[in-house]
């Protein structure tokens, strides 16, 4: 067990990099662990592509901009995401003379992996057992149900409307090995929409940067009732009032955080995942939620059932209590 962490209220930083979902995931373990934090924007420039076996424990893949706010006095803990946060925590650790705790979220590799004191790997991804490994189901977000009912009172006026039931449907789109066509968007509009028609609901759609040229035959495919945000339009985010309106989700199968957020509400969740889509990686995490009974293949047929909000920040929270003795 590391020794405790010795002030009653610990001094949090979050490394925070370029992509929404290591933010997303750190800022739901922070709030799990229900302290305050200093959120630490890190920016790279070329150094930071190479691969952490080169660049070792240090800043050097940072920015100017990215090293101006990492002096001491150093954290207590460290939370990060991600592979290329993992040098800057190790360095952070060194520089305090292995005073800082280092709680990493998904597996940051081999080099260095004995400097954290707390690595958090879904389920999905392949890791070697270790005593400083824990293992966890989905991504940690931070969609709590104070969120959700927060969120019901605010977009109120805008969905209490709709007809019922009300299904959230929750597009990512493209990824780096994967491209999300137009004819996988028109199906999902076609398949949603069904659903809805079916039970004489409504559709509640958001689309995500990654979504692309495929909006518009995601769109036009849609034949239900439906409030349609694109990312593109700009304004308030209805994601969270979408959530917690859901009487059911739809989400895509291309993120892991979406699929697991999908999964806070109680409700039914469908997932919408195309072999031309889903990497091997990702069909794990489906499989998984589909065996615990927190997901089902989208089909078009909706079925009311329900399963325990899933939110392993929670988890993550604990077992940092319980290590560092808080």
């Amino acid at each position: 067990m590391s020794n405790p962490v010795t002030p009653s209220e610990p001094q949090v930083w979050l490394l925070i990099d370029d992509r929404a979902g290591n933010r997303a995931q750190c800022e739901g373990v922070a709030t799990a662990l229900g302290v305050e934090v200093a959120v630490k924007d890190l920016t790279y420039e070329w150094l930071g592509n190479l691969p952490n076996g080169v660049l070792g424990a240090s800043f050097a893949g940072l920015t100017s901009a990215g090293r101006a706010g990492l002096m001491p006095p150093w954290p207590d803990i460290v939370i990060a995401a991600g592979r290329r946060t993992a040098p800057v925590a190790r360095r952070i650790k060194r520089l305090s003379n292995g005073r800082t705790r280092l709680v990493q979220i998904m597996d940051p590799g081999p080099t260095g992996a004995e400097e954290f004191d707390l690595i958090a790997i879904p389920n999905h991804d392949d890791a070697n057992a270790a005593v400083n490994v824990m293992r966890i189901t989905g991504a940690p977000h931070g969609v709590t149900e104070a969120r959700l009912a927060a969120a019901r009172q605010t977009w109120a006026a805008s969905l209490e409307a709709l007809p019922s039931p009300r299904i959230a449907v929750i597009v990512g789109g493209s990824t780096r090995r994967r491209q999300f066509t137009k004819t996988m968007a028109a199906e999902l509009g076609s398949l949603a929409s069904a659903m809805a028609t079916s039970c004489s609901g409504s559709l509640m759609v958001t689309t995500s940067r990654r979504t692309g040229e495929a909006t518009s035959a995601l769109i036009g495919a849609i034949t239900a009732p439906a409030q349609v945000h694109r990312w593109q339009s700009g304004g308030d985010n209805p994601y969270l009032g979408y959530l917690a309106w859901a009487d059911a989700v739809i989400v895509t199968g291309d993120s892991m955080s979406m699929c697991s957020e999908a999964c806070a509400q109680p409700g039914p969740v469908y997932i919408y995942g195309p072999s031309a889509l889903i990497t091997d990686k990702h069909r794990r995490l489906h499989q998984e939620l589909f065996t615990a009974g927190y997901a089902r293949p989208l089909d078009g047929h909706l079925e009311a059932w329900t399963h325990p909000p899933l939110n392993a920040a929670e988890a993550i929270a604990t077992a940092v209590r319980q290590r560092f003795e808080l």
